[in-house]
């Protein structure tokens, strides 16, 4: 009667909201592989099925943790460990030959055979490290001086995963600092001013950019103008999110997904979309922001301002992680590297989404347990 005690003890733990969402976009990511199982490969199917059943163990064990151990015994190990698993990365890393993605952002693990993206495992860590840096200085994050110290931590991180050329992810990293240093208490007046500059900047940097790196963003934001090279990947995936309908074609059915690059990665929501109708697409939206908002409540609940800022910083990433994967599935913006969260194929991006979502799992626990207290 102990262990079972002790175990409903630890599942109770979890938010039940967050895991609900989390096992609805896994399923749903699940279910769409194995549907185009002869198309993407049965080691594709395997491998994620793996990481749905590893995230979920890692999800009761975060969970189960204090993040606060994480953050305050582990801040400066984290920060620094970043730093040179991405020193790492950028020197010896993969640049995606026999991958899918030009990109210096994968590290091959010796002996073993596997791939790793670093970048993905990376935002937890600094989500820990910022979250108490910005803690710390709340009574003087307007100071200029204070200002600088933050921006540079922020600025290591970012710039190494700039520099290795992975542009989606350096996107979502700017987008977690933004919000976070807007959560810690940043007066609108920084960014209302750096807006200005670099919109004031804009027609200068233009004219550095070559003109291969212009015509990417010319045709990103209109794919129809040059339908046979850099537009036709999004132009293919918004037909085939149309060819869907509204039910979809079946598990089984749809065929434009079998022709489209990164069908089962970065446009897995065009596949889902074609097997499984605006329907599927509506199920896998609602429940994306139905996560976000839990996430934002939680934060705003939250007492402690690690925590507040932890949360927050989730919530930037599968929003920003969304709306950018979205919008490039729908043709609406350039193409560039990102994951739609819980859904996307990929052992690292899949784990460490399980992993930052325990992280919420973790302050939210501790919340109800003060909570339960009083």
């Amino acid at each position: 009667m102990r262990f079972f005690r002790g175990l409903w003890d630890k599942l109770r733990q979890v938010d039940p909201t967050l895991f609900f969402c989390t096992l609805i976009l896994s399923g749903i990511s699940l279910l769409t592989i194995f549907g185009a199982v002869d198309n993407f490969g049965r080691s594709k199917l395997v491998m994620q099925s793996a990481m749905v059943a590893l995230g979920t163990v890692s999800i009761f064990f975060m969970a189960n943790l204090n993040y606060r151990f994480l953050v305050d015994r582990l801040a400066i190990v984290f920060f620094v460990g970043s730093v040179l698993i991405l020193l790492i990365t950028l020197i010896f890393g993969s640049t995606g030959e026999n991958m899918e993605t030009a990109n210096r952002s994968w590290l091959n693990i010796p002996f073993v055979n596997i791939a790793i993206q670093p970048s993905e495992f990376v935002k937890l860590a600094f989500l820990c490290t910022f979250a108490k840096h910005l803690d710390s200085v709340k009574s003087t994050i307007n100071k200029p001086k204070t200002l600088v110290f933050v921006l540079l931590h922020a600025g290591a991180i970012a710039s190494l995963i700039l520099l290795s050329g992975d542009l989606g992810v350096c996107l979502v990293y700017f987008g977690i600092i933004l919000v976070m240093l807007y959560c810690a208490g940043l007066s609108v007046w920084y960014f209302i001013g750096v807006g200005g500059i670099l919109l004031l900047a804009f027609p200068f940097l233009w004219d550095f950019l070559r003109t291969d790196q212009q015509n990417r963003i010319i045709f990103g934001f209109n794919p129809e103008l040059d339908v046979e090279n850099v537009g036709m990947q999004a132009l293919m995936s918004r037909d085939t999110i149309a060819a869907g309908g509204f039910f979809g074609q079946g598990l089984f059915g749809g065929k434009l997904y079998e022709d489209l690059p990164a069908s089962h990665t970065d446009f897995i929501f065009a596949t889902v979309c074609e097997k499984f109708g605006f329907l599927g697409g509506f199920i896998v939206v609602a429940t994306l922001v139905i996560m976000a908002f839990r996430l934002i409540f939680i934060a705003v609940k939250c007492k402690d301002g690690v925590g507040r800022l932890i949360c927050g910083g989730i919530a930037a990433i599968i929003i920003l992680q969304t709306a950018e994967n979205l919008w490039m599935c729908i043709a609406a913006v350039p193409v560039v590297g990102i994951t739609l969260p819980f859904l996307s194929y990929g052992g690292s991006s899949m784990l460490a989404m399980y992993l930052l979502i325990g992280l919420a799992h973790s302050v939210s626990a501790k919340e109800r347990r003060m909570i339960y207290k009083k």
